[in-house]
């Protein structure tokens, strides 16, 4: 007998939950490779939708600058700025001899499509990273995206069910129809309370102050970043960004809050916390 999608789900998120959780909190190697896959496959999801409008990205040159940002972000090979100068001189020199499509959409989809799923993810790596010249202090990284996860995870599950529940209000429907408000709200305010439970069980060291404040980044912008996964989808006419993770969609399905969560926490904690 065929497992229903339920199922498929529920079984799928009892033993990915557990193995995020753990390479979160080992950090290291391991989590740069995991965070490494989510961009080299998200940057794959996002070239799926980005050809249904009939573009042709530069793959292999997009994936090659996807890796590098990630392994650069990990190990300091070299400057940032660097690897962004050598990748649009090399983009538009290639494109001059490709000859496919529009020149103009292809490399629009390109660049968009590195710093989606290569730069975002990045900045998750960067958290986990934050703390790694002080041994002492190592795991604060990992217990940080745990708390991250926790947190987008509890604003998911209160906009979905609030806004089922009692949603009127449509947020956005020209993006997203079944957003709600209502919704939105309670996903926010969750948020908030989600991260000040993560600061007393995870986070000691982190000021309530910075709680409160990472729980108000999530519950808006993860939420955006729902939204604005929400929009690229709808413009290539598909429901998910792929199938590969079973019952779930595809890694942009999955992380899409987390993209747009992170790099806002990052910048957070670098100026004004840490």
């Amino acid at each position: 007998m065929a497992l229903g999608n339920t199922a498929v789900r529920v079984i799928v998120s009892v033993i990915a939950i557990p193995l995020v959780i753990f390479i979160c909190y080992i950090g290291g190697i391991y989590f740069w490779g995991f965070t490494t896959l989510i961009a080299v496959t998200g940057y794959y999801e996002f070239n799926l939708l980005s050809k249904a409008k009939n573009n042709s990205p530069n793959l292999p040159l997009g994936y090659t600058a996807v890796i590098a940002l990630m392994t650069t972000l990990f190990f300091n090979l070299f400057p940032l700025e660097d690897l962004t100068l050598v990748f649009i001189v090399s983009l538009l020199f290639y494109e001059i001899f490709r000859n496919k499509n529009s020149a103009l959409n292809n490399m629009g989809a390109t660049l968009l499509g590195v710093f989606y799923a290569g730069v975002l993810p990045g900045t998750v790596l960067l958290i986990r990273e934050l703390y790694r010249n002080n041994s002492a202090m190592y795991d604060t990284g990992g217990f940080l995206i745990i708390s991250l996860l926790a947190t987008i995870w509890a604003c998911d599950s209160a906009a979905f069910f609030v806004g089922s529940a009692i949603g009127k209000h449509k947020l956005f429907p020209r993006v997203s129809p079944k957003k709600s408000w209502e919704g939105a709200i309670a996903g926010f305010i969750f948020s908030v309370v989600a991260m000040i439970v993560m600061k007393y069980l995870l986070l000691e060291i982190l000021p309530l102050k910075d709680a409160v404040i990472i729980g108000l980044i999530v519950g808006i912008f993860g939420q955006t970043g729902d939204l604005a996964e929400s929009l690229l989808k709808r413009d290539a006419g598909v429901k998910d960004s792929s199938n590969i993770i079973p019952g779930h969609g595809g890694i942009l399905d999955r992380f899409d809050s987390l993209l747009f969560t992170a790099p806002m926490v990052y910048l957070y904690l670098k100026h004004f916390s840490i």
